[in-house]
C-alpha cells in the first residue's frame, strides 16, 4: 500500500472544507439608499429608546465603537436577531434579516451614522 499520497488527500479534504465555509463577517455588508436609511432610523429610534438616542447607553448598554471593540461581530448579530433572554433586549429576527443585522453591527463598530 502506497501511503505517500495520504497526506495530500488530507490537505485536499481540508481545502475543500475551507472553501465550502461561509465568508467571515469581516467583509463589509453593502446597503445603500432607502434600505440603509430605514436601518439607520430603526437603530436611532427603536434601539435608541433603550440604548439612548445617541447610543451612549440608557436601559441598554452603550452601542459605541469603544464599548463594542472587544465583542465578536457574530455575537452582536446573534443578540440582535435572537435577543438576550432574561433582559429587556427583544429578538429582532421578525423585522431584520441576518444581512441587515450584520450591516448594523458593522456600522456600530465603526461609528453609527446620523440619520
Amino acid at each position: 500500500m502506497n501511503t505517500q499520497h495520504r497526506p495530500m488527500k488530507h490537505v485536499q479534504l481540508w481545502l475543500a472544507i475551507a472553501l465550502a465555509m461561509p465568508v467571515p463577517s469581516a467583509v463589509a455588508t453593502e446597503m445603500s439608499g432607502p434600505e440603509a436609511q430605514r436601518l439607520v432610523r430603526l437603530v436611532r429610534q427603536d434601539c435608541g429608546s433603550c440604548h439612548g438616542l445617541t447610543l451612549k447607553g440608557g436601559l441598554g448598554s452603550p452601542l459605541l465603537p469603544a464599548t463594542l471593540a472587544d465583542k465578536p461581530a457574530e455575537s452582536l448579530v446573534a443578540a440582535i436577531l435572537h435577543g438576550r433572554p432574561g433582559t429587556a433586549m427583544p429578538p429582532w429576527r421578525g423585522l431584520l434579516t441576518e444581512q441587515e443585522a450584520q450591516w448594523i453591527v458593522e456600522r456600530l463598530q465603526a461609528g453609527f451614522p446620523q440619520e
